[in-house]
């Protein structure tokens, strides 16, 4: 029970961030993605530093802006870059692609075994969000695929390392040095490469509360805190949540279409997150090694 709430409560994550494409087409002016994304992940971070009154230690400093740039920075920007240059399903179809990369990264990285349930379990994941987002018409452009997966490779890269560094301080503490990181690498590129932003409407201004406050400071301290809790290959499958509530929202508020082949689509995916968490489960021999070396850095 103990992991099954752990996995909800991480699910919740990619389940909101989802409500990120509507919020920014439908509340956010066009044409500053660096600029939004630093205006997402600055003031929340500042906000979750003051609210836990947590600097980072000298020793943290570069890691927080490592994992600030994978995270945050770099993944938001490539992710931009990537949406604007393919079709939606197109990009997210390749950001999908992020739990296979993280099966991998986390072998290479922590030892993590390999196994083939979570392999298979990514592959029809990936498959289920192309028959959930992809049409006849796609366009396929080299500049938004090698974006794409960039970003998924981003992601993957936080993610695992994430893991690896885990600082004795809580998720929200966490959270705040990377997204103030984030934010403080995004903010020259935004103020150097885009146009200034036009005077905000107080819908602007609720869309970037909602994807900073709610879509960044609560969605990634649970994110984080369930990267340090469950493991890799597991918490990965769960970002696929994410396409399923974007297209879910889309239809539920804007009306739009929803063919079987999409219904289809949200079906394997849900069920591949499903199996991705059973297969990525660990035995009963390593969860008492965790148990036990968990006890021994609380002591």
């Amino acid at each position: 029970m103990p992991r099954t709430a752990d996995i909800l409560l991480t699910a919740l994550a990619p389940a909101i961030w989802g409500s990120s494409y509507i919020v920014a087409t439908e509340t956010l002016p066009s044409g500053h993605p660096i600029t939004i994304a630093a205006l997402r992940a600055l003031p929340a971070g500042l906000l979750l530093l003051v609210f836990t009154r947590c600097l980072p230690p000298r020793a943290w400093l570069g890691r927080s802006f490592l994992l600030g740039s994978l995270n945050f920075a770099l993944f938001w920007t490539l992710l931009f870059v990537a949406a604007y240059r393919l079709p939606g399903g197109v990009a997210a179809t390749l950001g999908a692609l992020q739990a296979m990369i993280v099966i991998f990264m986390a072998r290479g990285w922590l030892g993590t075994p390999i196994r083939a349930g979570s392999v298979a379990a990514a592959a029809t994941g990936v498959l289920g969000v192309a028959l959930l987002l992809i049409g006849p018409d796609a366009a396929l452009d080299p500049v938004g695929i090698a974006a794409g997966l960039g970003g998924a490779a981003s992601m993957a890269a936080g993610t695992v390392l994430s893991r690896k560094w885990q600082p004795p301080v809580s998720a929200l503490s966490f959270t705040a040095w990377q997204l103030t990181a984030g934010g403080l690498i995004l903010l020259p590129f935004a103020l150097i490469l885009e146009p200034a932003m036009p005077p905000l409407t107080m819908t602007n201004v609720a869309g970037l509360v909602w994807l900073g406050l709610v879509g960044a400071a609560i969605t990634y301290a649970l994110w984080f805190r369930g990267v340090a809790k469950i493991e890799p290959g597991a918490v990965s499958m769960l970002g696929m949540m994410s396409p399923v509530t974007a297209v879910l929202l889309g239809w539920v508020v804007l009306g739009q279409a929803l063919s079987p082949l999409q219904g289809l689509g949200a079906a394997i995916v849900l069920g591949s997150v499903w199996v991705g968490q059973l297969a990525s489960r660990p035995t009963a021999g390593a969860e008492t090694m965790r148990m036990v070396s968990a006890g021994a850095k609380t002591a």
